[in-house]
């Protein structure tokens, strides 16, 4: 297929930018899109030069070889099995479900009709991260005492949106859960949450944290620590450290890190902070959608598998019940 034609449901904010790289990937022909707001697929689809149409069943009756879900969370479910039904390669933002256990049916569907899913765990596809990966698989790392993974907003999204994204762990450090587990080869079998809310009350109110720490424990006794903040005035940081028995490595130091050095005269680093995710990882989000575009080929990459996505779904269920338990939680 050298002239790919792909499909996009949900043209809101990182939908809008999976267009863009959509429409600028090598091998991809062509584009349809569509949105529940008919104006703003209509809209995005003139800026980037798509077709828009009204609605996913016509988006897929259009020939498209694969599809990409960039809706909100309830609607993963469902247009996942829309995409896997027609059969065509899906591409779905994470997680597959608002929770673990309407994420089952969906992995149950995908294998009985074995369907082509792949979920959107972007930092895969970061070159810190793959580097990483690569350091502690070639052994110069040695065996790890300590992972530090990090997830820092500048601002919190709207509170509305809190409402519903199933609590800091879910929608942030699944991030940090899922590139645990993909770098390092273990399990997280324990996890004990606290948080705290310092900053807009209501946060707290409709049920969430601004801020959080877990301990996670893995399979082989190694301990990891994740931590997470809605209010990170010095940048948007994230950031994961190892440290081996052999050497250390960290994915995110670099001239942009959203820090500074209380050291004198150490002025490193001293670039300018990054204010998004989208703005950190645009390198990856490409490569991300380059990825699919592959996969639609039939070449696979390091793109997230749907079980692999519910595995980190799992542990962070578990840091939020632990959360609002105050206890050591078992990762079911």
């Amino acid at each position: 297929m050298s002239d790919l034609h792909l499909g996009l449901a949900g043209v809101g904010r990182i939908g809008v930018m999976h267009a863009r790289n959509i429409v600028t990937t090598p091998g991809v022909g062509r584009l349809t899109v569509t949105d529940v707001d008919a104006g703003r697929a209509r809209q995005v689809g003139a800026e980037v030069g798509a077709e828009a149409v009204a609605d996913v069943e016509t988006l897929l009756a259009s020939g498209v070889d694969g599809l990409v879900v960039a809706t909100g969370t309830a609607q993963h479910p469902e247009l996942i099995r829309a995409g896997v039904e027609a059969g065509v390669p899906v591409f779905s933002e994470k997680p597959v479900a608002p929770d673990v256990a309407l994420s089952l049916p969906v992995l149950d569907l995908i294998a009985a009709r074995g369907g082509v899913v792949r979920i959107g765990h972007q930092r895969r596809y970061d070159r810190g991260y793959l580097e990483a990966k690569r350091a502690f698989a070639a052994g110069e790392l040695g065996w790890l005492h300590a992972v530090r993974a990090v997830t820092c907003d500048v601002t919190p999204p709207p509170v509305s949106f809190l409402a519903t994204s199933g609590g800091l762990f879910r929608d942030c450090s699944v991030h940090d859960f899922d590139v645990i587990r993909w770098i390092t080869g273990r399990e997280v079998v324990e996890v004990y949450a606290r948080g705290s809310n310092n900053g807009d009350p209501a946060i707290g109110e409709v049920g969430d944290v601004d801020s959080a720490l877990a301990v996670c424990t893995l399979d082989d006794g190694t301990l990891a620590v994740v931590t997470a903040s809605r209010y990170n005035g010095a940048g948007h940081d994230v950031r994961l450290e190892l440290q081996g028995s052999r050497g250390s490595i960290e994915v995110g130091l670099d001239d942009r890190t959203a820090l500074r050095s209380a050291e004198p005269g150490v002025t490193f680093p001293g670039g300018t902070p990054h204010t998004t995710f989208a703005e950190r990882f645009a390198d990856a989000y490409r490569a991300e959608i380059a990825a699919f575009a592959d996969l639609v080929r039939g070449v696979e990459g390091e793109l997230c598998r749907p079980e692999d996505a519910v595995a980190a779904s799992r542990v962070a269920d578990a840091a939020q019940e632990s959360l609002l338990r105050g206890v050591p939680v078992r990762v079911g």
